[in-house]
């Protein structure tokens, strides 16, 4: 099968500014989904999608495609869908499944984009594998609406009261992987495909930066992260 890996990365980040050439550690965010793509023993094709000629300078250090994105798909209002019908389309090949890889979800490993991609040859049934973590302290039975006169009303009827061991799990769309079949991709013009399975990753490595308190966050988990020797899927 064909794999197209796609990084999409934007430059006109707002949360924070310059953020996917931003060093995290000891290189640019974007270099972290690079290097997860390059070192997949599965993925066919590696390419970064972006609007930025800085962006661009930096994906040149590396053997990956570099997809030039119209100014009109690279917004605020921009989905990146679009941003992947584009680089499809540009490339003019056929590929099995298309894989994104978001610069903002840095902390994974090239043995997860692996296997994440086995899983859904495994599953002919499936069309999609998105990566999730479990929640426990952040779980729908912790969570309130509020009321016109500003009453707690509970998110869940049942479970308030329970104790976090006792709660059924929930699980958080942790950002890493969101592997498709490139037929449901355009059927459903989405990666959140109807008929999808979960890969499930470890939380204590949750890291999806969109603003300034998400970075420095996620520096701090990297560092850990780096320490144990997970960023070689050991």
């Amino acid at each position: 099968m064909r794999i197209l890996a796609i990084i999409p990365a934007r430059g006109g980040s707002k949360g924070v500014p310059g953020k996917n050439i931003k060093l995290l550690g000891d290189k640019p965010l974007l270099a972290h989904a690079i290097e997860c793509a390059i070192g997949s023993k599965v993925v066919s094709k590696i390419v970064v999608s972006t609007d930025s000629d800085e962006i661009a300078k930096v994906a040149a250090n590396y053997q990956v495609g570099i997809i030039k994105r119209p100014t009109a798909l690279a917004d605020d209002t921009s989905n990146v869908v679009t941003a992947a019908v584009h680089t499809y389309k540009f490339l003019n090949e056929d590929f099995d499944i298309i894989v994104l890889l978001q610069p903002t979800s840095p902390l994974r490993t090239a043995k997860d984009l692996d296997n994440v991609i086995v899983l859904l040859q495994q599953n002919p049934e499936s069309d999609g594998v998105i990566s999730v973590v479990p929640m426990d302290d952040v779980h729908p039975a912790r969570m309130y609406n509020l009321s016109d006169d500003n009453k707690l009303i509970p998110f869940l009827e049942n479970g308030e009261t329970l104790r976090r061991q006792d709660l059924n799990p929930v699980y958080y769309r942790n950002g890493c992987f969101y592997a498709v079949r490139t037929k449901a991709f355009f059927e459903q013009k989405s990666f959140m495909v109807e008929n999808k399975l979960a890969y499930v990753m470890n939380s204590d490595w949750l890291a999806n930066i969109d603003t300034q308190r998400d970075f420095k966050l996620a520096t701090l988990l990297y560092e850990d992260w780096k320490n144990e020797g997970i960023n070689h899927g050991v």
